[in-house]
């Protein structure tokens, strides 16, 4: 019997194959799905009609993956759904209620610029796998899935506020929402990013644990050109502790530009938190305090509010790479070839930094400024996943820091999980 994890990548007919990315990939207690566009499996084309018709197609492929590998709908712990216009939201929650009745997983909505084939609606989910992926050795009983509500945060009645499962916590992303009066704060973006954290923090509060135990975090934002008054917010949030402070702890992180947020927001901010505790029936000896590891390497660009990457139990989480090369702290010269290439060096100089390979990646999340790039970012992404393994997403976006034709961030497993507080 082994008792390493393994990167578990699985692919199902009923869904649209890629042979660039795997459908599902499964590392320890997480299932990470690729995003699924409208696609009918069966032509590879997209569906015929309008946002209701692709969402539906796209809640069917997630749901044939799903249960090509043995779980169900109710296992999804975290939606994140890219639409072209913000406006078809309220059509893409009818379709949602359909397949979600009663149990809400968290959830995150954006308006994005563009997407794959040019798709009204692109769908992403991260599924439960309680049984784990140590071969010959499955989780002893089946893990539970605790979700969480405070009335100190905003409560979104299609949406839980945080879903536990295993050693993470996973909230729904945050909108700028005063909970007591259920609107959008009134303001700058230095006010609406103040309250997104607030937000955030509240519900973690509500659950006992510490704001210092997020390890990623992904804000999106409709004008590029305001991060810096939401750096100086963030800065007063991170770190939080005495002790997060001695050590310049500060989580991963991704920074997007979209289009359009609900509600007519200007920020929306998205965390994955630790959970040392863990679900039950964790393993007691699991069931300590788990040691949060964060690292930089000089082989990789550096940043003040991020982390190269930040470990927890079975994962590493990596922050959004730029191609930067890492010895000037530029922009590398030429185009989205050579831009691809960087971003992704600089990724496996992270990965390698601690010890892991390309091959430990589960899932790795792409973001262009034009998505007629596709086939020249593919020429080199291959070159780097010639196997295809790690589940994938692509999304066009409306602009990327310093100029940047493409930006990519991954998440990778870590089989020798963290270490317990001693």
């Amino acid at each position: 019997m082994s008792n390493e994890n393994t990167v578990l990548a699985r692919n199902t007919e009923n869904a649209p194959q890629n042979p660039l990315a795997a459908q599902t990939v499964a590392f320890s207690h997480y299932n990470n799905l690729s995003g699924q566009l409208p696609i009918e499996p069966k032509s590879g084309k997209l569906v015929a009609g309008g946002i209701r018709a692709q969402a539906e197609q796209c809640f069917k492929n997630i749901q044939s993956i799903v249960e090509s590998i043995d779980h169900v709908m109710n296992d999804i712990v975290k939606l994140t759904i890219f639409v072209k216009h913000i406006r078809d939201v309220d059509a893409v929650d009818e379709v949602y209620t359909s397949f979600f009745k009663s149990y809400h997983p968290s959830r995150t909505i954006v308006a994005v610029d563009d997407l794959p084939l040019g798709a009204l609606v692109q769908i992403e989910a991260l599924v439960s796998n309680g049984e784990g992926t140590i071969p010959n050795a499955p989780q002893a009983g089946d893990l539970i899935k605790l979700t969480n509500e405070t009335t100190n945060a905003p409560i979104d009645p299609l949406a839980s506020q945080t879903v536990s499962f295993s050693h993470y916590n996973n909230l729904s992303a945050q909108l700028p929402i005063d909970p007591t009066t259920g609107r959008v704060v009134a303001g700058c973006v230095k006010k609406q990013t103040g309250q997104c954290l607030k937000n955030i923090k509240a519900i973690l509060e509500s659950i006992d644990v510490p704001f210092d135990d997020i390890v990623k975090i992904n804000i999106y934002l409709k004008d590029l050109s305001k991060i810096e008054a939401v750096n100086k917010v963030y800065t007063t949030f991170f770190p939080d502790s005495a002790i997060a402070r001695a050590v310049a702890y500060v989580p991963a992180r991704t920074v997007i530009a979209v289009k359009d947020l609900p509600m007519g927001a200007e920020v929306q901010i998205e965390a994955v938190v630790s959970h040392g505790d863990g679900t039950p029936p964790q393993a007691i000896e699991d069931r300590h305090g788990l040691i949060v590891e964060a690292n930089n390497t000089d082989q990789a660009p550096k940043c003040p509010f991020s982390t190269q990457t930040v470990a927890f139990s079975h994962y590493n989480h990596l922050s959004a790479q730029l191609p930067i090369d890492p010895q000037t702290n530029a922009l590398v010269a030429g185009g989205i070839k050579e831009q691809t290439k960087q971003c992704l060096e600089n990724i496996k100089a992270i990965i390698e930094s601690v010890d892991h390979t390309l091959e430990d990646m589960v899932k790795v999340n792409i973001f262009v400024k034009d998505l007629e790039d596709m086939n020249a970012v593919n020429e080199v992404y291959k070159t780097f996943f010639p196997k295809g393994t790690p589940a994938r997403k692509v999304i066009g976006v409306t602009e990327l820091p310093t100029g940047a034709l493409i930006q990519i961030d991954a998440i990778a497993g870590n089989a020798e999980g963290t270490p317990p507080i001693v």
